[in-house]
Formats: structure tokens, sequence, C-alpha cells
């Protein structure tokens, strides 16, 4: 039977309830009723109330900070839509945790997104969803459909009032090589140009600026990366944006708001002017930070989800077309 023609629920654990809901008001649908709670000792535990048999389930779970918890949750109940005869069971991960362990980089190294891979797959995935994975070859770690949505876009129409007609003030900026492709395809959309900071990493967490690529000298600059972490990378790329480049205002967009550690104190004594952040992640609800502004990936995320039910072609939310 296809899809369309079955039950669409959606369901969520404990990592970010409020962008689940939120897709669902764009659906039109209500939340799946459940509970995701722990025993004494810390075993996730897990109630479904609704009836599954035959529908088509999507479990909305970023698996951000508590990372293994929230990877524990969204195992533990695809695992319980798989023996409760679910009929398709897609689980969208809106930040995809262990994304940047995707390669060896020195003797003995997991690869750890491949482990989260065969995890999902084994669990009883049919199919993943995903938005701005770190290395977009990790879709290849998986023997299912893996659809990796874009927010070029929501960045854009964002930037597009700061940007307006003043083209000539503004450039775009790759804070490293690896990030220069998703960047490009950034600049094209806001017909800007492009800049690139050369850095080096000699630890996890930490980086070295070394080069700058491009004129940035009188503009004002636009930082666009996938993820934000303990903020340091991001932090010196404006730095040496500002005072080694000769930029004026710069703005940061980022996909992923990871905010660990001292985030939140270097964002806001750093030089950056106002740092746009997806809510694949919720804020932070005990640190504050006024530079922050959040948008909403819940109307990319339900058209996806939407498409995927109806089985109708969701290339363009991935191409940007």
């Amino acid at each position: 039977m296809a899809m369309r023609d079955t039950e669409i629920k959606i369901f969520t654990g404990n990592s970010n309830p409020l962008l689940a809901e939120n897709i669902c008001k764009e659906i039109g649908i209500k939340l799946g009723a459940s509970k995701v709670t722990s025993f004494s000792d810390g075993e996730c535990s897990i109630s479904i109330y609704d009836t599954v048999r035959g529908c088509d389930v999507f479990v909305i779970q970023s698996t951000c900070k508590p990372v293994n918890d929230n990877m524990m949750e969204l195992l533990i109940l695809i695992d319980a839509f798989k023996r409760a005869s679910a009929g398709r069971i897609t689980a969208v991960i809106p930040y995809f945790g262990y994304a940047r362990q995707d390669r060896k980089t020195k003797p003995r190294d997991p690869i750890s997104a491949k482990l989260v891979a065969n995890l999902l797959m084994m669990a009883g995935a049919n199919h993943v969803v995903t938005i701005d994975l770190h290395a977009s070859q990790i879709q290849g770690f998986f023997d299912i459909p893996v659809d990796n949505l874009m927010s070029t876009n929501i960045f854009a129409d964002f930037c597009k009032q700061l940007v307006d007609d003043r083209h000539d003030e503004f450039i775009v900026v790759s804070p490293d090589v690896g990030s220069v492709s998703r960047s490009r395809i950034f600049a094209e959309k806001l017909e800007l140009g492009l800049a690139i900071v050369d850095k080096r990493r000699q630890r996890a967490n930490s980086s070295q600026v070394m080069n700058l690529i491009g004129d940035v000298a009188g503009k004002n600059v636009l930082l666009f990366d996938d993820i934000v972490d303990t903020a340091g990378s991001l932090c010196n790329a404006a730095e040496a944006l500002k005072y080694i480049g000769g930029a004026k205002d710069i703005y940061a967009c980022v996909s992923h708001g990871v905010l660990s550690g001292p985030a939140i104190d270097r964002i806001n004594k750093s030089c950056l002017k106002n740092l746009v952040l997806l809510d694949t992640i919720p804020y932070p609800s005990d640190k504050k930070c006024d530079k922050i502004t959040y948008l909403s990936v819940a109307s990319l995320m339900a058209e996806a989800i939407q498409r995927i039910h109806d089985e109708i072609s969701i290339s363009s939310l991935f191409y940007n077309s």
C-alpha cells in the first residue's frame, strides 16, 4: 500500500519538542502521544500511547547535548515503533550528532558517524532526514535513503533584507576551506562576492587563522558555516576579518548552534554584530546573548515530511533550485 494512503504520525523525544510541535502545526496534525523519561538508574523509558500499526511514522529528534541520551532516546523510539508494526519509520534528525567524526584523521581513530548510521539502521529506521549535514558523504554510510536538506534559502531570505540594494558593501566569507561549497551557493543567491579564511586546526575545538583569501577591506561580512560549537573558530575568524582584513560589520549565519563550553561568553565578547542560527538545536535556557537571532526550520522540515509521505520529489529542498 502506498504511504499516501496511510496515516501520518509524528513523534518526538526530549531533544527539541518545540520544533516538533511547530512542524506539526505547519502540517496541520497533532503531535503523537508519547512519553520519554528515565528510570532511576538513567536508563531510557519509552511509552507510546497512539496506535501506529501500518502508519507512516516520523520521529523528530536532534542528537544534540546530551548527545548520548538523545541518541539512545531516538534508537529506542525507533525500535518501539518497529515492534509496534509501523508501516515505515523515518528518523528526522535536524542536527546529526557525531557527524564531525566522519573519517580517520590519525591512527586508531573511530569513524563514529558510520557507527551511528549502523545503529539507526539496526534499530529499524527506513529513512533518514537531516539538514545541513556536516559532511555530505555521510549519506553513503547508510543503506537506506538519506535526505540532506539545505538551509541556504532560509538564510538568504533573511539576509536579503540586510543587504537590500547595498551589494557593493557586502561580501560572503567561508570560515574555512571545507565550507567553500555551501558558502559559494549562499553568495550566488545573494549575488555577492566570496572570500575564504584559511585556518589550521591544531586540536579539537581549537584553530588558528593562517591566511585570508580575498579582499574584505571596507566591506560588511556575512560569515557562513554549518556548526558553531565552542565558538573559538568563528570568533577568531571574525577578529581576523576585522582587525587584519579591515572589514566593517561582521554577521554570521550558522546552521547548528551547539554553543558548548565558553561559546556564549566568547560571542558576547567578540566583534560579531549578529549571529543567526537555526532552531535545529534549542537555545540553552540558562545562558543569554543578545547577539543571537534564531530562524525556524519548521516550515522546511514540514514540507519535506509531507512530500515524503505523499511520495513526491523533494529534490528542490536540498538542491535549492
